[in-house]
């Protein structure tokens, strides 16, 4: 099930007595735990059946207590275990212990709501206690969104909201803030309160509200390094060099390992008019991959994403002689990449 899809079901009052909500992306797990913290009961039974725990100031026996009481004046209970990747789950083995533990979950309490946000990294499916929520309850797992999603999911997440946005514009969002879905949200939501609702977010918006250079950004520099236009990278480079905060390199080298990934892909494309989809761009970013294939064949590329690697590992201090600061290192790879 989705996260869209349990929400749906809560709100038709269709529980599960335990919700284990697992995986790397946290935004799904969030967007679950809230709506059951905040709607899930009213106001009244919330004083008497609501009880949230954090797993580093907790442990599985006082989890498990609380979950064996029963509702006052409510047909349900609900337990909530934030951060519960920090929670001591407690051996499986034979003892007293890990046989309290399993016995819940094989058999919940149908009038408590257990929520188990476990977040950050999947839960151990060759665990008992996993097999046993399996059985009795629910298991959402929430995966990082792929690079090449994020365009999609950020025009959706817009539609959803009422508003509409260029696809330059969304394409800029993705590029720039990374897989983050929770940054990603957070970004829109403050992008929402400054355009009207009848106005298409466009790339204006974005760089004015979201704090990005119109000139100076990840994007532009990959369109300079398409074209091999040396005094537009210089300057973009040197405005990262002067605004290492907003521009960290490492964030600057992830994007182009990615941009000249897609190129090297883009060159083994039998069917060019496919490349949109292949590569899961916008179609306005064909014409782009067009001309820096013009300009760097696969052996050029390769050569790229070696030097890309290179420096990664320069800019964490490794392979590196003397004390080189990030700037430097760009303009050094820059240079190398363009020459």
């Amino acid at each position: 099930m989705t996260a869209a899809e349990i929400i749906k079901d809560i709100k038709a009052r269709k529980f599960k007595p335990v919700y284990l909500l697992h995986g790397e992306e946290s935004y799904y797990i969030d967007q679950v735990t809230d709506y059951i913290e905040d709607k899930l009961l009213n106001d009244a039974e919330k004083g008497f059946n609501q009880t949230v725990l954090y797993g580093k100031d907790t442990d599985m026996a006082t989890v498990l207590g609380a979950a064996k009481r029963y509702p006052m004046m409510s047909d349900y209970q609900v337990v909530i275990v934030k951060e519960a990747q920090d929670l001591k789950w407690g051996k499986e083995d034979s003892s007293k212990e890990g046989e309290f533990v399993l016995n819940y979950f094989e058999k919940p309490l149908p009038s408590t709501i257990l929520v188990l946000a476990y977040k950050y990294a999947n839960f151990d499916k060759r665990k008992k206690i996993y097999k046993a929520i399996n059985k009795s309850g629910l298991i959402f797992q929430s995966d990082p969104v792929r690079d090449y999603k994020l365009v999609p999911w950020i025009e959706e997440f817009i539609k959803e909201k009422g508003y509409k946005i260029d696809q330059q514009a969304s394409a800029l969002m993705a590029e720039y803030l990374g897989t983050d879905l929770s940054k990603i949200a957070n970004e829109i939501e403050k992008l929402m309160l400054n355009v009207p609702r009848e106005t298409a977010i466009s790339t204006d918006h974005v760089q004015k509200n979201i704090g990005i250079s119109k000139e100076y950004n990840v994007f532009e520099l990959q369109k300079a390094l398409a074209i091999r236009d040396v005094l537009k990278c210089n300057k973009i480079i040197n405005y990262f060099a002067s605004n290492p905060k907003a521009n960290p390199t490492v964030m600057v080298l992830a994007n182009l390992g990615g941009y000249f990934t897609k190129l090297l892909k883009y060159h083994y494309i039998p069917n060019k008019a496919d490349a949109a989809s292949a590569l899961g761009v916008p179609p306005f970013f064909i014409k782009d991959y067009e001309m820096a294939a013009r300009n760097y064949n696969t052996g050029k590329v390769f050569q790229v994403i070696g030097l890309l690697r290179e420096y990664d590992l320069k800019s964490k201090g490794l392979d590196s002689t003397g004390n080189v600061d990030d700037g430097e290192l760009l303009k050094e790879l820059v240079f190398k990449i363009v020459h």
